[in-house]
Parts: C-alpha cells; sequence; structure tokens
C-alpha cells in the first residue's frame, strides 16, 4: 500500500490511558512495514525534557516516539512544550527555546498566535514523512478548552488526521468514559474519529464482546482492538505512572530510593536501574520516609528551591542527613545536585520569591540561578575519587544532556566529578559536578547519567563489595539495546490485538 504525507491521531478519554505508548506502539509498526514514520505532539506539559542535538528542548515523550520510529528526536515533533513551574505558571518552550513563564490565562490568550507555529512546524514534518503519528492530550471532550484548542480535535483540524478514541479499562468505566467523550464532540468533531481502542485490559477478552458491541451500536464508531495490560519498560509520559507506587520490596540484593519531589523533572534518568536484576527501585512519595536504601537520589527539579522546602518541612532534610552520618550514598541530579550544595541564590527571581536559601550543605557548593538557560548535549569523562564509592570507578566515558538554569560553584573540598570534553559537538574542557572529601555524595548537572551502563554497573558492584557480595555483570550490554527490544515487543503485543488491516484503511482515507 503506498503512502505518503498520510497521518492518524490518537485521543484519549482522559490523560494517562495510554496515548503516548500506543502512539510509540504505531510508530514502530509503521517503522517495521516499511514506511518512514514520526510521531507529533503540538503542545506537551510535562516536566521531563530532552536536549537534541542542536541544543533545543523538547518533551521527553515525543522522544521516546522518535526512538520507536528509529529517528532522530528533533523540535517539529513537539513544537510547544510547558514546564510547570508553580501551581499558577508554566515555562512556555516554542521550538525549542524558551520563550518566557506565564499563567493559564495569558497562554490561553496567546494561544491562538501558536496556531500558525503549531501549522507550519506540522507541514515540515508531514513532507519528509510517510505517515505521523499525531498525539493529543487530555480528553477532547473538556468542552471549556475547546476555544482556540490545538492539542485535540483543533490539531486533527489543522492536520487534517482521522482520530483515533483511546480508552483505560483498567481504572474502571471505559464504556461511559468512551460514549460520553463521543457524546461531547461536536457533530464535525464525531466525524473524525473512525475507531475506538480498548487499552490496559486484564482478563478474557470474550467477557468483554458483548459490552463491545453494545457500545458500537450506540456510537456507530468500529472497536478496532482491545490491548491486553502489560510490563512493558517503556518511559512513561505521566508522573503518576504505575512505577512510582512500587514499594522496591523486590529480591535484589540492592536498594535505591529516589525521593519523589513535587515538582520532580526527568523522573526517567532512573528507569536503567529496572533493567538491573540486583536492584530494588522505590520512589519515596508524598508522606512516606526514607527506608534503608544503599543509594539514596535526589532527582532534578523544575523548582529546586520550593522543593528543598519541602525536604525542610516534610522532615525528609533530617533523614537524609542521618544517612549521611552513616556513610551512605547520596547522589544528586541537576535541581537535586543544587540541593546538595550549601546556598542556592535565585537574584533575579528565576524559581520563587526566595532570595536566598541554605541547602541540605552535603556538598561545599553554591549555586546561582541566572535567567538563561543551559541547554546542551555532553561527552566526558568521570574522575576517579580519593575515596569512598568512585575510588575504584575507572575513568569512564559517559554521554548525557543537560536542562539548567542555574551555575554551581565547587568551594573548598568538594572536587570535580565529570570533565566535559564535547557539548554540541565543539570541544571543550571544562569540569561538572561535585564530589565531597568522603567520596559517599555526589552531584552532577548531567541528565541520562546512569544510562552509560558500564558506570553504573560499576557502581553497583562497588556497593556489592562493600556488603560482602560478589561482583555480576550488567543484565543487558546497553540501555539503547534494552530499549530496542521493548519496542519490538509492544508493537508486537499491539499489532496482534488490534486490526492493523482497518488501521492502513482508516490512515489511507479508504
Amino acid at each position: 500500500m503506498r503512502l505518503k504525507n498520510k497521518s492518524l491521531m490518537l485521543q484519549g478519554t482522559a490523560s494517562s490511558v495510554g496515548k503516548s505508548i500506543l502512539t510509540a506502539a504505531f510508530c514502530r509498526i509503521f517503522k517495521e512495514d516499511g514506511y518512514k514514520t514520526a510521531p507529533f505532539k503540538s503542545q506537551n506539559m510535562a516536566l521531563n525534557s530532552y536536549i537534541t542535538e542542536e541544543g533545543l528542548e523538547m518533551g521527553r515523550a515525543q522522544v521516546v516516539q522518535a526512538e520507536a520510529s528509529c529517528q532522530k528526536p528533533c523540535v517539529l515533533m513537539n513544537p510547544i512544550l510547558l514546564k510547570p513551574t508553580t501551581d499558577k505558571k508554566s515555562q512556555v518552550i516554542l521550538k525549542g527555546k524558551v520563550y518566557g513563564n506565564l499563567s493559564a490565562i495569558e497562554y490561553h490568550n496567546f494561544k491562538p498566535k501558536l496556531k500558525e507555529l503549531v501549522k507550519d512546524t506540522y507541514d515540515r514534518l508531514s513532507k519528509e514523512n510517510d505517515i505521523v503519528v499525531l498525539e493529543g492530550a487530555g480528553s477532547p471532550a473538556e468542552i471549556n478548552l475547546r476555544e482556540n484548542d490545538l492539542v485535540n480535535m483543533g490539531m486533527a483540524e489543522i492536520s487534517d488526521s482521522p482520530v483515533i478514541i483511546v480508552g483505560d479499562i483498567d481504572r474502571g468505566g471505559v464504556f461511559a468514559s468512551i460514549y460520553g467523550t463521543i457524546m461531547l464532540l461536536t457533530e464535525e468533531e464525531r466525524k473524525r474519529v473512525k475507531g475506538i481502542i480498548i487499552n490496559k485490559f486484564r482478563g478474557d477478552v470474550e467477557i468483554l464482546k458483548p459490552g463491545i458491541k453494545m457500545l458500537e451500536d450506540l456510537i456507530n464508531i468500529p472497536v478496532l482492538g482491545v490491548v491486553p495490560y502489560t510490563d512493558i519498560q517503556i518511559e512513561d509520559e505521566d508522573s503518576l505512572a504505575e512505577r512510582f507506587r512500587r514499594r522496591g520490596e523486590g529480591e535484589g540484593e540492592i536498594n535505591v530510593e529516589v525521593l519523589y519531589l513535587p515538582r520532580v523533572s526527568n523522573f526517567t534518568d532512573f528507569n536503567v536501574f529496572e533493567t538491573q536484576k540486583d536492584v530494588n527501585l522505590r520512589y519515596v512519595m508524598r508522606g512516606e520516609s526514607i527506608g534503608n536504601p544503599d543509594i539514596l537520589i535526589i532527582p532534578g527539579s523544575k523548582n529546586t528551591i520550593e522543593d528543598l522546602v519541602y525536604l525542610r518541612n516534610s522532615g525528609l532534610e533530617e533523614q537524609i542527613l542521618r544517612l549521611n552520618k552513616k556513610g551512605k550514598i547520596i547522589v544528586g541530579i541537576c535541581g537535586g545536585y543544587q540541593i546538595l550544595g550549601t546556598k542556592i541564590k535565585d537574584p533575579h527571581k528565576t524559581e520563587s520569591g526566595i532570595d536566598e536559601i541554605n541547602g541540605l550543605g552535603l556538598l561545599n557548593t553554591e549555586t546561582i540561578f541566572e535567567e538563561n538557560k543551559t541547554t546542551t548535549q555532553i561527552e566526558g569523562k568521570i574522575l576517579m575519587g580519593n575515596n569512598g564509592i568512585l575510588e575504584k570507578i575507572n575513568s569512564y566515558k559517559v554521554t548525557g544532556y543537560e536542562i539548567h538554569m542555574g551555575q554551581t560553584k565547587l568551594l573548598e573540598g568538594t572536587s570535580p566529578f565529570i570533565k566535559i570534553d564535547k557539548r554540541l559537538n565543539d570541544k571543550v574542557e571544562v569540569f561538572d559536578g561535585g564530589v565531597n572529601e568522603k567520596g559517599n555524595v555526589f552531584g552532577t548537572y548531567i541528565h541520562g547519567i546512569f544510562d552509560n551502563i558500564s558506570f553504573t554497573r560499576d557502581i553497583l558492584n562497588r556497593v556489592r563489595e562493600e556488603k560482602g557480595l560478589e561482583k555480576i555483570e550488567s543484565s543487558v550490554e546497553s540501555f539503547n539495546e534494552f530499549k530496542e527490544i521493548e519496542y519490538k515487543k509492544l508493537a508486537k503485543i499491539v499489532r496482534n490485538n488490534i486490526d492493523m488491516k482497518k488501521i492502513y484503511e482508516i490512515v489511507n482515507g479508504d
């Protein structure tokens, strides 16, 4: 079947129904079938972001979908990224660059001006690909947001795309949610809906068939398939994903705990630990206490100062300091690195109304927030420490990316963690991160640092050694190799449970 400049759009009955993962699945299926395919989400609201080869920022969900398509991520796939900074404001990123901080009302009034930007970027992406798989956001039935919509039916109109509605049966009420969504659409919007997918089903699909038949009779739209609930280890779009409720009580000998900050960003930095069979990974949620981790990680944050205040007021700061006295390994990534320091200054009110605040004091560093954001990919190598966990770590070459407003200065007793040799393909010689004198506390601005499997495995083996355990090899040779296996599994599951013949007919306009 010859397809050129075609599209398919997935919208959902709500957030977290599986649109992002199913978009990735269709991207991979179309790629396997010989079509040049790309994902597209006009507007993504997420604190999980990525830096492209050009130094531009985009939503990480579209990076996952680009990987599934076997394409390099580019900002054409996600021209608008909203990163909440407070409960009322978001940082608005247009085509990879910061535009400014806007309130919900300010952004809503700004949206009409963005329609041309969205159309232009989509048209460029469409011309370069056979099929574009679009993803909506939330629900198209948010009738209060219909005016100036750029991400659901408004985007379907801009791209002239057929729409498939995704419902999540795992949360219950799937038939009501699908029916209600369809009924709240306008007549013109309903004409665009060509099929329904029921996602995350557990059990015998035969039990579901009478309900499917009744639903089809009511809405006069076919159900194209029922996708079973599966444990595919692919990055989640939504920070409320099920992985954050896992207790970390597995059979592994090493306990890694990550503090789930109220404004946590780039939580996918730690997915790699789930590929290591000797690791129990646990996220410490709001209201919970830190357990007895071998490694405690403070992750990135979109509002470092407010998340530091949260740690202080919740009692977690005191627990962290007790762990440090026991000599436990404590790691900070980006905002977490800043939190580990002695002082954070925000003279330009970049993140909050607080001018200056004391950090945890586990690293002798001082961070000053600037008005310009650092966004770059890097290559470098780990600097061997004189003590602690890094003492026996080899000088590994690592890659990753930086997204931060602050600049951190190392003071007495703190040594650099990484020597950066390359930024955006330019040769440099700069230092990143810091390590304390004991070698048990270190931080870095580099996201994706743990995706470097050899480095991560060496740290884990050092922990094993201290616990009197034998070293073991990584469960996977590389994280990219592991992800590729998962994309293939995902595509196979969706292909086997969806009427792909009908999907191609929908894409082709038949």
